[in-house]
């Protein structure tokens, strides 16, 4: 397992359990006292972060184990039985994994695991209404996500649009090469900044540069410099059809990726220009979840 998942998950099992773990359980059951839940949906949508059950409750465990005094070591370990994959389609009622143990460590991380499945999986459907406008729009452009993601979770997050059909971009500032807005105004203007990121890569190929622009104008300047990639950032549809058909018959094979206020609306609009790329942060920092529950059975 990833080191960030391990530190992710068990933060997160030490904010809610605290020095004392969760009190109101062990007021009612003892430390042996077993039975068995299912996780089940309750609304429609796809899944995603179902892998990281098990290991969160085998977190759990431990963690009860080494803080809790009254845990007594004979207690169960928990057992958690997946019935989906991350990207599955799930419908309301649909059961997504059974888990068997220690009613005090069943209940100590029911919150915690609901709380990534419905935001990872909020995150895959979202994105996959986006991706599946996209596809009836019978165009071959494919949607990016940003990094605009909760901080320690970027990897869960790119992983959730992945499982929603999404693309992924850049997974950070050191993997690949986006000259922004912001290093434009700084650097003196487009040419500026990506004469100089050219230069520092020199006659390699990687990292890939891509530079951000604003207007035709700015649109013009970056094609002759020939980057990897050009965003369209803040274009309307025609402005974009404009930089496109400018893009093609240069010859040039440069990607061409439309940004800024993406909505569900407007995605036919912009994939009809035929842009290779539209990048939407909304998939991930406004996604809404998507509801679970855990219901005990024994």
């Amino acid at each position: 397992m990833f080191e960030f998942v391990t530190n992710l998950l068990t933060s997160a099992i030490a904010e809610d359990l605290g020095e004392d773990g969760d009190i109101t359980t062990s007021a009612i059951f003892n430390a042996d006292d077993t039975g068995e839940a299912l996780i089940r949906c309750k609304q429609s949508g796809v899944l995603s972060g179902i892998t990281l059950a098990a290991p969160l409750f085998g977190f759990v465990d431990k963690y009860l184990a080494s803080h809790i005094s009254s845990v007594s070591d004979a207690a169960p370990a928990t057992a958690v039985e997946t019935y989906c994959g991350d990207g599955d389609t799930v419908e309301p009622g649909k059961a997504v994994c059974r888990v068997r143990g220690a009613v005090r460590s069943i209940l100590a991380g029911e919150r915690t695991i609901l709380n990534l499945i419905q935001r990872l999986s909020g995150i895959a459907t979202f994105t996959a209404a986006m991706v599946r406008e996209l596809s009836n729009s019978g165009a071959k452009t494919r949607l990016l996500d940003t990094r605009k993601t909760t901080p320690g979770m970027r990897t869960l997050e790119k992983a959730a649009v992945r499982h929603g059909g999404g693309v992924n971009h850049r997974c950070g500032l050191y993997d690949m090469m986006l000259i922004k807005d912001t290093h434009v105004r700084r650097a003196g203007g487009v040419t500026a900044a990506l004469t100089k990121a050219l230069a520092w890569r020199g006659d390699s190929a990687v990292p890939r540069i891509e530079i951000e622009v604003q207007s035709i104008e700015e649109f013009v300047q970056a094609l002759r410099l020939k980057p990897d990639r050009i965003m369209l950032d803040n274009m309307s549809p025609k402005e974009i059809d404009i930089c496109v058909d400018e893009r093609d018959a240069s010859g040039l094979k440069i990607e061409l990726e439309a940004s800024g206020n993406i909505t569900l609306g407007i995605l036919s609009a912009i994939a009809a220009t035929n842009v290779d790329y539209i990048s939407c942060g909304a998939i991930t920092h406004s996604a809404p979840a998507l509801d679970f529950h855990l219901v005990m059975l024994s």
